[in-house]
Formats: structure tokens, sequence, C-alpha cells
């Protein structure tokens, strides 16, 4: 009897769904998808440029685990031959990072040439030449004091704006810790000023690190309100939507709420990131036991920002089941391509609600 209510109950579940033409009936709905359905073929691999940096951080990703160790490869043409056999194995779309990117500026602008569409993140110390077009991501982890402290880099965020206002490759990530919460408003206020664009990620702590960065289930929440405060007081300058907020400040991580595609967590290999994606340190080899995003990080703990932008857009049919999800889900798109790919503009939000993530049933 139990089991015939439950697969009664399921039924009326299925049913009560809509059909995804449905969703797309209303107009803004419909302009919004054919708006973020034409960069479904971007296919992303990682690239470490540099194994040195000019400034050294608390809870630091690249100074964990064995990937620090590599030697540098600072051949151009062996990146060029990187570029074009990846081209070759489809992919569309590099993020390269470090330790520090803008070290190696003849290496970014070989990665530019070969192909043109991607990302850079750095911490903004030393301006990466205007020929390399990709986004730039220019982490900031709270005010110039906070800064010196945890980063060892005195007036870092003034140096910053100088070297990126009116700079359109420019994003500036705005990485929450369980310190420097409420520091946002006065760096955010003054970012605004030089009329830059902000995003937020959230500290991740790399494994084995329990120190004061890390957050906990109480700063999860504030950060959560502080984002979405944000975002409603700088609705031109804060790229981001309020689910983007709730997915990466939930109790959960972002592989518990979402499965992760990265390979390190996903042994598929049938399709998608399991398949195509590689994390390439500075000798141009990689491993895919421990390919991610951010490698190093502490799996249970990850809510980096550029994890989400592939965990949760690859789960568009979790986000089918009303209206609202699925533009949460939209809105969740738009800023990620917005954030991450050159001349794609961010629209203004569809759903304002907080919407909690679906969990598969």
């Amino acid at each position: 009897m139990a089991g015939n209510v439950i697969a009664k109950g399921k039924e009326i579940l299925e049913a009560a769904k809509p059909k995804f033409s449905d969703l797309l009936a209303d107009p803004a709905v419909r302009k919004r998808w054919e708006k973020v359905r034409k960069y479904f073929f971007l296919r992303e691999s990682t690239y470490d440029m540099s194994n040195r940096c000019n400034i050294r951080c608390d809870g630091c990703y690249y100074y964990e685990g064995d990937k620090q160790f590599a030697v540098e490869n600072l051949n151009p043409a062996d990146w060029r031959n990187l570029m074009r056999a990846e081209k070759a194995r489809g992919i569309t779309y590099v993020v390269l990072a470090g330790a520090e990117p803008s070290l190696v500026p003849e290496l970014l602008e070989v990665c530019y040439a070969e192909m043109p569409l991607g990302s850079i993140a750095t911490n903004g110390f030393r301006k990466i030449p205007e020929a390399v077009g990709y986004k730039i991501h220019i982490s900031v982890w709270g005010s110039d004091e906070t800064s010196l402290r945890v980063r060892r880099a005195k007036n870092l965020l003034k140096k910053q704006i100088e070297n990126y206002q009116g700079d359109e490759r420019a994003v500036f990530v705005y990485t929450f810790t369980r310190e420097n919460i409420d520091e946002v408003q006065e760096v955010a206020a003054d970012l605004i000023a030089h009329d830059c664009k902000l995003t937020f990620n959230v500290f991740s702590s790399p494994v084995g690190y329990n120190g004061p960065l890390r957050h906990d289930e109480a700063s999860l929440l504030r950060t959560r309100k502080t984002m979405i405060e944000l975002l409603n007081r700088y609705p031109k300058n804060v790229l981001f939507s309020v689910y983007n907020a709730v997915a990466h400040t939930h109790k959960k991580g972002l592989h518990d709420l979402y499965s992760c595609s990265y390979p390190r967590c996903n042994p598929s290999q049938d399709i998608g990131l399991g398949r195509s994606f590689r994390q390439y340190r500075t000798d141009l080899n990689w491993d895919r036991s421990v390919a991610c995003c951010v490698p190093d990080t502490d799996c249970p703990d990850c809510r980096h920002y550029a994890a989400g932008s592939a965990v949760v857009t690859a789960r568009l049919y979790r986000h089918v089941g009303d209206a609202d999800t699925f533009k949460s889900w939209l809105d969740y798109v738009d800023t990620y391509l917005a954030v991450w790919v050159m001349g794609y503009e961010k629209g203004e939000n569809l759903c304002r609600r907080v919407i909690e993530p679906p969990q598969v049933k």
C-alpha cells in the first residue's frame, strides 16, 4: 500500500511539472534563454602560467599540494603548441591562473593569439597588457588594511583600481571570508565610485586549512544577506543574482548540492567536464585524479564562484520544475557569462526570490 501511495505521489509531481515550452511562454524568459544558449559551446580547461607570485596570501590554494613544485615552462612555442592541441580536442575557453599569471605577459599574449575566449585570475598588482583581450578577474579579499594583514600587500585595492579603472576587461572579485563580511561595504563603495564591475566569491578552504578565514553556517548566512543587499543597492555594477547568493552560501557545498562535474570528483568520462576538462600545471602536464577548477580545495567546503560557473549551469534539468526556479537558473547563467565572457552584458535579473537549490529525488 505504501509503495502504491509513493508511486502515485511521484506521478502527480511529474504531471505537475510544466513543459519546457510552457517555461518559455513568457517573452522575457524566452529572450533570456535564447541569449544564453548561444554560449553553450564553451568548453573550458585551466592553465597554471607561473609558479611564482608577487604576494603571499593566507589560505592560498596554489601553494598547497604538488602543483606548486612543477617546473615552469617559459617557452612560447610550447605554449602555442599546447593551445593548438587544446583547440583540436574541442576546448573553446581557457582560464589562465597561477600562482600569478601577470608575471609572464608574453605567454598570455601567445595564449590569446591562439585561443581568443578566456579569462585570467590575477591579484591585480601588475597590469596585464591591453593586447591580451581576456576577461580579467582581480581578487579582492577586503580593505587595504586586511590585504596588508592577510595578503602581505600594501595599498593593494588602491593599486588594483589604478591599474584597471575603466578597463572593460576587468571584474573585481570580492572573496567573502568569515572575517571580512562587513568590510565589503567600504570596498564596494570605493569600487562603484570608480565605476568598476564587481562580483562575489566565497572563501573555500584548502585541504587541511582550519584558519580564521574558514566559514561557518552563521557567517554564510551573513554573507548571503550582504550579497543580496549589495546587489539591490548597485544593480548596474554588481554582476550577481539572488540565486548566485543562495547557491554559494548554502550550508552544503557545491558538490553536495549539485554533484561536481570536474574530474577530481567525477569518475565518468562519457560526456561533459569529466571527459573534456584538464588542469595544466606550469610544466604543461596534468593529472586527472586532482583536476578541478581550484585544485587542493577541500571538496565539501567548495563554494567557489569558478566552480559554480560550470557545476550549477550544467544542471539545467534540475531547474525546470517551476517558473521561478528556471528563471533563477537563467539569472545564474546570465551572471556567469557576464563575468567570464568579453562583450557579454548582464541583463536584469528575472527572479528576486530566494529559491532553494532543487535536489535529486
